[in-house]
């Protein structure tokens, strides 16, 4: 595998950004070594500076459901260019957008476009907050919902990766209105509304975790979490800007059959272009500027390319609801082959998965939260990681990411990739 012009570009970029990245796991500093700079990608395939071909199970974090650079997508992309990329005005298009997603997720009957999943999270604490009156809220451990100060406590992914427990520049008054429990512990989250009662505007969560690898909820607590909110007048958040349309067209809502009273997207309506969304019932979505007092605002909210991107990819995901299936089944395939050849290695793992998303924990213990997570023989999964890098193979470069699949994967390179685990196994255990 050649790296020369990675290293090279590698070199040259940390002379003008941060750490030589835009975004900090890019960096390869959990995994160790340089990262690697990608120059195109197409279907299932990413191609770097240097010539090399790798199988993707990144998807750029999600979006890319269909793989890369589908044909509709980026014709419509095209097309819509040549009117103007932004306009900071109203479109038809916006609308249709709207009513898609309405169409596709229960319990949505209001919802605005934003330009991130971070802008998206953001804005639904401050419209929960609005509407409740009270300023705390629970987050979980190793949920991630991007990086506005509030959701940085406790954070998982990208700090986990960095080992990073406290962030300088958040005041201790947001990090006090921040309260937090293990994932999957109903009992801590019944004692801090206990002790906060009255106090907590919002409880959000990843429905599904895939910032500390893929996490499922244990059965009852999401719906035990409904109860609590329900109860106690506290808004009830699902960050699927993950899970959002990827997991089902109803996404982790429908899978679960749990409703939420707010919901956050990004990732997959954008089909890879920056953009998010927030929402929910109507009654608290009339909250919000203009109906209502609580301010939100975003210049390329609603942006044309990002629109049209997302609306094209899912109008199509609509149309064929037999995509979720396919892609299950190459998950459960991929998961099956994984599971016999790490069996067969003697390393203790656990694999957990739903959906398209996956993660491997080289545990021996099940991975249910983020300190089963953090327990994990991580320092292993680097090896392992570089070890499927060279044979071709590009898994998110931490141990703390949920792996994604995208449906333009074929069984033959589903096949390469138990074969190259295979081979990376024998490498690093002998």
């Amino acid at each position: 595998m050649k790296t020369y012009n990675s290293n090279t570009l590698f070199d040259r970029a940390q002379l003008s950004i941060p750490g030589g990245v835009n975004s900090p796991v890019r960096a390869f500093k959990s995994v160790g070594g340089t990262p690697i700079f990608i120059e195109r990608a197409k279907g299932a395939y990413l191609y770097d500076a240097d010539g090399n071909k790798y199988i993707d199970y990144i998807a750029s974090w999600g979006p890319m459901i269909l793989g890369h650079a589908h044909d509709p997508v980026v014709k419509a992309i095209q097309a819509k260019a040549e009117g103007s990329t932004s306009f900071g005005a109203p479109t038809l298009l916006e609308i249709e957008m709207a009513e898609l997603i309405k169409s596709m997720t229960k319990n949505v009957d209001l919802i605005r476009m934003v330009s991130s999943g971070t802008e998206a999270c953001m804005s639904a604490l401050r419209l929960a907050r609005g509407y409740t009156g009270r300023n705390k809220f629970i987050k979980f451990e190793g949920c991630y919902h991007g990086h506005a100060d509030a959701f940085l406590v406790k954070a998982g992914s990208g700090l986990a990766t960095f080992d990073i427990q406290t962030v300088p520049g958040i005041t201790a008054g947001v990090s006090n209105d921040t309260l937090t429990c293990a994932y999957n512990d109903i009992e801590a989250v019944k004692a801090l509304v206990a002790q906060h009662k009255g106090e907590i505007a919002a409880i959000i969560i990843e429905p599904v975790a895939g910032n500390m690898g893929c996490i499922l909820p244990l059965p009852g607590f999401v719906e035990s979490l409904r109860e609590i909110c329900t109860a106690e007048g506290i808004v009830f958040i699902f960050d699927e800007v993950m899970t959002g349309f990827r997991l089902a067209a109803g996404g982790a809502q429908e899978v679960l059959g749990v409703d939420a009273d707010l919901v956050c997207y990004g990732k997959v309506i954008g089909a890879g272009m920056p953009v998010g969304a927030f929402g929910g019932k109507k009654e608290i979505m009339s909250h919000i500027a203009p109906l209502g007092n609580v301010y939100q605002a975003g210049t390329l909210s609603g942006n044309p390319l990002a629109m049209i991107a997302g609306y094209t990819l899912l109008h199509e995901l609509k149309a064929n609801p037999n995509l979720y299936t396919e892609l299950a089944a190459k998950t459960e395939y991929l998961h099956k082959g994984l599971q016999a050849v790490v069996e067969a290695s003697g390393k203790a793992f656990t694999i957990n998965r739903l959906g398209s998303m996956i993660s491997v924990h080289f545990s021996n213990t099940p991975v249910i939260d983020f300190a089963t997570a953090a327990a994990a023989d991580n320092a292993f999964f680097n090896q392992f990681f570089h070890a499927m890098l060279r044979r071709g193979v590009y898994l998110p470069p931490s141990a703390f990411e949920s792996w994604f699949l995208n449906n333009a994967l074929s069984y033959e390179d589903l096949d390469a990739t138990i074969a190259a685990a295979k081979e990376s196994l024998e490498e690093l255990l002998g």
